[in-house]
């Protein structure tokens, strides 16, 4: 029995458009970004309700980090738009976070320079190793950054005593996690790229022998 195919005349399905419901998530965390860094920065950061509606953008833009990913994967429209639009969301996201916090005196500057530096170092070598193969996110870089996030939102809260002393041990392993991470990010692009070229070398040497 033969199965039956698309009624005639349908055009097959194309890949998604890359104006779509998940790329939209990911352009209102970039939308929000300045007002999070205003809103942070507001009157040197003196003004409570400015830092709680700064929290507030902050937590809105986090969860459509994690929307755009799930709509992304189950209505299949992901995108090369998607694929290099949401990291870099990501990234402006923290990193206005984190300098803002610093510039406030809220965080010390060494922190931030560390997961600014981490962050950087992972995404030169995402591209690097882009053509050989796709290194997936691990549990560890998962909880890198639910970690930070929290750390974050309590700092631009601006919580005091027992509250303030979860913040810094939150953002303490943050800070661990970060760094084991990247390292181990480091190695698998090393074994990529090895791998990658021990096999081009191996193809090499069979087109030369036939």
């Amino acid at each position: 029995m033969t199965s039956a195919g698309p009624p005639a005349g349908s055009a097959p399905a194309g890949p998604p458009g890359s104006w779509n419901a998940a790329n939209g998530l990911t352009a209102i965390r970039v939308v929000l970004v300045p007002l999070f860094g205003w809103l942070l920065l507001r009157d040197d950061g003196s003004d409570p309700a400015s830092r709680v509606a700064a929290a507030l953008v902050f937590a809105v833009a986090v969860v459509t980090d994690r929307l755009d990913g799930e709509v992304a994967r189950r209505r299949g429209l992901v995108t090369d738009v998607g694929k290099i639009a949401d990291p870099i969301a990501d990234k402006v996201l923290i990193g206005t976070a984190l300098v803002g916090l610093s510039l406030l005196g809220d965080l010390p500057w060494w922190v931030t320079a560390v997961i600014l530096t981490r962050e950087l170092v992972v995404t030169v070598l995402r591209l690097l190793v882009l053509r050989r193969g796709v290194i997936p996110a691990g549990r560890g870089g998962k909880a890198k950054t639910a970690l930070q996030a929290l750390a974050i939102f309590l700092l631009v809260v601006g919580v005091e005593g027992v509250w303030h002393t979860v913040a810094v041990v939150v953002m303490a392993v943050a800070v661990v996690l970060t760094v084991v991470t990247g390292v181990d990010y480091v190695v698998q692009a090393a074994r990529l790229w090895a791998g990658s070229h021990k096999a081009g070398r191996t193809d090499a040497g069979l087109e030369t022998g036939r």
